[in-house]
């Protein structure tokens, strides 16, 4: 008979994260004076800002005592504290799940607005805070540039959120805490799509080495911000959201509000790198520049990026969309904004949903590509379309040659793993399941005053006013279907209502509340979170 879980070591595990993220939280705390949040392109703050600082206060001594409660519950632990497999999903779904509802306290507590009308709801807060851990970038905040609505100090939470998910709070905790051999479940179960961990067998020490090329890129790009004309607040906050892959800006206008070649082309290059698998960063570091060409992830990777980028310049500057002028304009805005969506950053320098439907819809396509394994990018992963081409290759080999047998083979080597193909295989159709039940619900549930139509209006419309309106509703199932895939693929901006210039807060709360677990889904490996609505995994076998 399989065992209950072990609730007190569990407990214990997620008091230990709450304890984190409440000490995190510190670190924002700083920028509630106007010597420490000095923008680029904005005047500074007039004084010291309170409600943000009670704010992150508050959350502090939430996050202390919640996780000071749960060690309590947790001192006494069975196994002599041994950490199975089951214990160790089981708390990477529930610790991100702490973080999200966590998270969202500073926001709530400080009073930050969505609108000049509207303080945030805890739905709101929440979408905002799952939105920054699983480095989505989404967000329902429609003014960055007022600290009225919000502080700065919650702007830099908001960006330091970011910098928490983008290696992922449990390979964090793995990494300073180390667990043994349980940090190996624990990182696996949190970091989505096969990765390449064999040359670095000890798990603390991988996590370590994640970390320190984290850490290190985040500080060398922060400084490469502010020497490139950034205030260190602005060049903290987008450093975080570059390395993270997640978009959080400090201007309405995201990166685009700077205007500057110069940034932009470094944003490109650290995109890249942050959507490239940091171990074989790593093993490049030891062993040369070669070991990245070999690697047949990352060839694809660029291959993907060069191919359409070279389709979105071509139709664009064919159609005369804005931005595509000259060659010049139109490869700077072209690779910047499939680079963004690629890795699923999520910043924005133009207008995409103003471009041809070749360059909307191959974007929305490349939403569900996303980054390499093993890095901070999310999506599907390259790794796993690779290894989808290959198995239909040898599928439709064996069709017509039924006595050939060829294993399957990644950078010359065999793959010795007999239930890889069904593993893929699943994954795509999980993923498909999910995107197609979510927009289903989407669709059917959001009221149409999301698109701005009024259901007692249009009765009273003439039949060409209806027909406008038919036109307007007919958008809801594209706008609702990059919503979901952006949102599931942590890219943050989609088409229509959710578009590069617009965001989430139209959305109803139910809609928002949808967003949050598809934010999750994408974030981690999807099965740590779905067990947990599998009653069987709680209780005796």
């Amino acid at each position: 008979m399989a065992s209950l879980l072990n609730y007190p070591l569990l407990l214990r595990f997620l008091g230990t994260i709450c304890l984190l993220i409440g000490g995190s939280m510190g670190f924002s705390l700083p920028f509630a004076f106007p010597q420490f949040a000095e923008r680029t392109h904005l005047p500074p703050a007039a004084e010291f800002e309170q409600a943000g600082a009670y704010g992150l206060l508050a959350s502090m001594m939430v996050c202390f005592v919640v996780g000071l409660l749960f060690r309590f519950f947790g001192r006494s632990y069975r196994h002599g504290g041994q950490l199975f497999r089951k214990e160790a999903m089981a708390i990477v779904g529930l610790s991100w799940v702490s973080a999200t509802v966590l998270g969202a306290l500073p926001y709530y507590f400080s009073g930050t607005q969505t609108t000049a009308e509207n303080p945030i709801t805890f739905i709101e807060a929440m979408f905002e805070s799952q939105s920054g851990f699983s480095t989505t970038g989404a967000t329902v905040l429609t003014d960055l540039e007022s600290p009225g609505m919000v502080p700065h100090c919650i702007l830099f939470w908001r960006s330091w959120t970011h910098f928490l998910g983008g290696l992922g709070i449990v390979v964090l905790f793995v990494a300073i805490l180390g667990q043994g051999s349980a940090g190996k479940a624990m990182m696996r179960a949190e970091m989505p799509g096969p990765t390449k961990d064999g040359s670095m067998p000890r798990m603390q020490h991988t996590a370590l080495v994640f970390a320190a090329i984290y850490l290190g890129l985040n500080v060398l790009l922060t400084f490469v911000y502010f020497f490139e004309g950034m205030s260190m607040f602005d060049a903290m906050c987008h450093a975080f959201g570059t390395m993270a892959t997640g978009g959080f800006s400090t201007y309405n206008r995201s990166l685009g509000g700077f205007d500057s070649p110069l940034i932009e082309s470094t944003t490109i290059f650290f995109m890249v790198l942050a959507g490239t698998n940091f171990t074989l960063l790593y093993l490049t570091m030891i062993s040369g520049p070669r070991r990245l060409i070999r690697d047949v992830e990352f060839r694809a990777y660029l291959v993907i990026i060069g191919l359409v980028t070279a389709g979105v310049v071509f139709f664009g500057m064919k159609a005369g969309d804005v931005g595509f002028e000259s060659l010049a304009t139109a490869s700077r805005n072209g690779l910047f904004q499939v680079v963004s969506v690629m890795t699923t950053t999520g910043y924005g320098t133009a207008d995409f949903d103003r471009w041809n439907n070749f360059g909307r819809g191959i974007l929305l396509l490349l939403m569900f590509v996303g980054g390499c394994a093993g890095s901070t990018g999310g999506g599907l992963k390259v790794i796993r379309h690779v290894l989808f081409y290959k198995i239909l290759h040898l599928e439709i080999e064996r069709a017509h040659r039924p006595r050939v047998i060829r294993p399957l083979r990644i950078s010359g080597q065999a793959v010795d793993d007999p239930l890889l193909a069904h593993n893929i295989l699943l994954y795509f159709c999980l993923i498909l399941a999910i995107f197609v039940f979510s927009w289903l619900a989407l669709i059917t549930f959001e009221p149409n005053s999301t698109w701005g139509v009024v259901e007692s209006d249009v009765a009273q419309q003439s039949e060409v006013g209806k027909e406008l309106l038919k036109g307007t509703l007919d958008d809801k199932l594209l706008d609702s279907a990059s919503a979901v895939a952006a949102t599931l693929n942590n890219i943050g901006p989609g088409l229509g209502v959710v578009g590069a210039t617009r965001n989430y807060a139209e959305f109803s709360q139910g809609a928002k509340l949808l967003f949050v677990w598809l934010m999750m889904l994408g974030r981690v490996e999807i099965f740590s979170v779905l067990l947990l609505f599998v009653p069987s995994f709680w209780r005796r076998v």
